[in-house]
């Protein structure tokens, strides 16, 4: 009784403590997700224009893209194409809507009509696009509930149809949108004068440079502050991503040399036969090793990474390392084990003979439906395609004459020249078709199958005999073993704990390891010969990760890395170090135009070339639109201040590229006035109207208001 009393007593100080607990669990979750404190939803993958693009629908978009891209494009580069694909959809819609701009069910018809007119399912008797047909196909793909139906040589369903109505309408609007701007868009005569001017008008000029490389760059100093005023005066030219400077440490799982000699001393074990012990039948059994193999085929593809070759290749198909001993064994010797590329190999000698290296032959190609290059007129099934090709092959055994009959070959280009074609053994053909009219005999016929359909293949010339050799090759692949992984496992950790106490560099130079250096940006993916490796750019970026941590990665098909934060830069202005590559330059040039100005005390170009001990020179036939100047170079502010003198007049210092100058107009040359600037009028509003649609979506996107949150929500 007394503990409860005491428990009643302190009831509300457990109730208190309590509380805290939960309240600072709570709280501790919403700071681990900063989402919860702004908002953000880890659903929605950017904002355009106050529409969100949801996280999931994204995802199956960009996995659409990549099953239809087959593999060619990795994550990363399917995400930006399907941002940028959405990005554009919004900000052009957003247009559309604030404009009005739709299309109405009447004009739909008749895009439809442009667009599938030619099918012949919305065709009536005489070929005329059949609005009727056109409905009754859309009712019937509805009711099919999902399933498809043929439309020429695609299968649709009711939703595909709907997403390409809408693809259509999409299009339709867009071109409306382009086509109201260029109608808005023109060039007066006035501009048209003023083009015209700009190459038909000439000054020819008198000038002195006196170079900035006549003050040394040490007479010239350079503070960070003045830096950091230039950058800020040159904001955009300056403006930077947020970065991630990381440097990593490469462990390699290779195969060591014990590995290798393993691996090589296996494959010479194969050669002798090895007696085995077999528990079902309780008797020693002796195997057949590779020097009394009878089945070599069955004895390479049961012990070798690579499958046997059943085909007689001459030197230049060998390995390029083993290719002059291999050529000069007798049948039955060996060469290996041999290292090529990443196999030891151990080759034994099957057989020799005498083959062409180029071949003549003529063919009649029957295709079949889903063949490689087969066109939509293709109908024929393979096993169709197999009859029609017995059926000509059995003509021409009964003696109808090959040319006869090549008008049913679909491969026009050969039919030009009778079915024809020559080709050595190093062509790129298909394998069953170069291996018939190389391995076989002058005169032989056979049908043969290959990617592209079925051949009747007629061997009509072979040429220039040289060996060739069957060769059976047992391959190993070169792996580490069990024991090297682990080797590299530890390597690597006693790596990464050493540098939790130890300087980075020094670690990996005691190792006689590479430090690499690479800069991170937030959607960046790849490291220089690791391929892509998002998951080290995200802990990079991630908001617990600071500069001086650092973390070990597995790499598939590579080993490790051990990487390191070495500077966290946020989105702004980048840093004075960065920045002085190109800004020292600039500010010392202006500081030294100032030097120079304040010793140009003559006025005319003559007493200042002989004043700064320059040569004066001259140009001629200057126009606005060429802004490089004859003996100095791409010079746009002396050109541009020439055409803002008189003849005769003189210019004040001027700030080039390379130096500062002073500019002497000698004469001016007016181009004969035109009675009509019509044509260069035409002209300007043609090209100004070929740049609508890039220029204009350009300036939509970038006036429009973007939250780009990929980097958190998909990357």
């Amino acid at each position: 009784m007394a503990v409860l009393n005491k428990i009643r007593q302190r009831s509300l100080v457990l109730i208190l403590v309590i509380a805290l607990a939960l309240f600072s669990f709570v709280i501790g979750d919403l700071f681990k997700n900063s989402d919860a404190l702004t908002g953000e939803s880890q659903d929605v993958v950017a904002t355009i224009n106050g529409t969100d693009i949801n996280r999931t629908e994204f995802q199956q978009k960009v996995k659409n893209y990549q099953d239809r891209a087959g593999g060619r494009q990795t994550s990363t580069q399917s995400m930006n194409a399907i941002y940028n694909q959405e990005v554009r959809k919004i900000v052009l819609q957003s247009e559309f809507e604030e404009l009005g701009l739709s299309v109405e069910k009447d004009e739909m018809r008749d895009l439809l009509k442009t667009s599938f007119s030619s099918y012949p399912e919305f065709q009536d008797a005489n070929g005329n696009f059949d609005v009727n047909r056109l409905n009754a196909f859309i009712a019937n793909l509805k009711d099919l509930n999902g399933d498809t139906a043929p439309l020429g040589n695609f299968l649709v369903n009711y939703e595909s149809w709907t997403n390409n109505e809408q693809t259509i309408a999409t299009n339709a609007i867009q071109q409306t949108y382009y086509n109201l701007i260029k109608a808005g868009l023109g060039t007066t005569v006035s501009e048209a004068e003023e083009d015209y001017y700009g190459d038909a008008k000439t000054v020819d000029i008198k000038y002195v440079q006196v170079p900035y490389t006549t003050i040394a760059d040490s007479l010239v100093e350079v503070s960070k502050s003045e830096i950091t005023a230039y950058m800020k005066k040159h904001e955009d030219t300056y403006k930077t991503e947020a970065a991630r400077e990381v440097v990593y440490v490469e462990f390699k799982e290779e195969a060591s040399k014990a590995d290798e000699d393993k691996i090589k001393a296996d494959l010479l074990a194969l050669k002798a036969d090895r007696t085995e012990y077999n528990e079902n039948s309780k008797n020693t059994e002796t195997i057949p090793g590779f020097d009394s193999a009878t089945d070599l085929e069955e004895f390479v593809n049961s012990n070798s990474d690579i499958k046997y070759n059943d085909a007689y290749l001459r030197a230049g198909q060998l390995p390029a390392v083993a290719k002059d001993t291999l050529m000069n064994l007798p049948v039955g010797g060996y060469y290996g084990p041999y290292k090529d590329g990443e196999y030891y190999k151990l080759s034994k000698v099957e057989d020799t003979k005498q083959l062409p290296d180029s071949v003549k032959v003529r063919h009649i190609l029957v295709p079949f439906v889903g063949g490689q290059r087969a066109d939509a007129s293709v109908t024929k099934t393979p096993a169709q395609a197999k009859a029609t090709a017995d059926s000509i092959y059995a003509e021409i055994k009964a003696g109808t004459k090959f040319l006869d009959l090549l008008e049913l070959s679909s491969d026009k280009v050969s039919n030009e020249k009778d079915g024809e074609i020559e080709f050595d053994y190093l062509a790129g053909m298909a394998p069953e078709f170069k291996a018939y009219a190389f391995d076989n005999k002058e005169g032989d016929i056979d049908v043969v199958q290959t990617s592209f359909g079925y051949h009747i293949i007629e061997i009509l010339e072979q040429k220039s005999f040289n060996k060739a050799i069957k060769v059976a090759t047992i391959a190993s692949k070169i792996e580490p073993s069990d024991q090297t992984l682990q080797d590299v496992f530890n390597v690597m950790s006693k790596f990464e704990i050493a540098a939790k106490d130890g300087d980075f560099n020094t670690l990996a130079k005691e190792r006689d390891l590479t430090v690499k250096p690479i800069t991170f940006k937030a959607l960046d993916e790849n490291i220089p010969g690791l391929g892509s490796q998002r998951e080290v750019v995200r802990w990079a970026f991630d908001e617990d990760t600071e500069a001086g941590d650092y973390k070990n990665f597995a790499i598939s098909n590579f080993g490790f890395i051990v990487a390191k934060v070495v500077e966290v830069r946020e989105a702004g202005l980048m840093s004075t170090e960065d920045a002085s590559i190109t800004a020292l330059p600039e500010i010392r040039k202006e500081k030294k135009a100032e030097l120079i100005r304040e010793k140009i005390t003559a006025t005319t170009v003559a007493d200042i070339a002989k004043n700064q001990g320059q040569n004066s020179k001259t140009a001629a036939a200057l126009t606005i639109k060429n802004t490089t100047l004859s003996g100095a170079g791409v010079e746009p502010k002396v050109v541009g201040a020439a055409f803002g003198l008189a003849e005769g007049e003189t210019s004040k210092p001027i700030d080039g590229e390379k130096g500062v100058y002073v500019v002497e107009v000698t004469k001016v040359n007016e181009p004969t006035k035109l009675e009509n600037y019509g044509a260069i009028a035409n002209r300007l509003s043609a090209e100004r109207r070929n740049t609508v649609q890039s220029k204009v979506y350009s300036a939509l996107e970038n006036a429009a208001e973007i939250e780009d949150n990929r980097a958190k929500t998909v990357y």
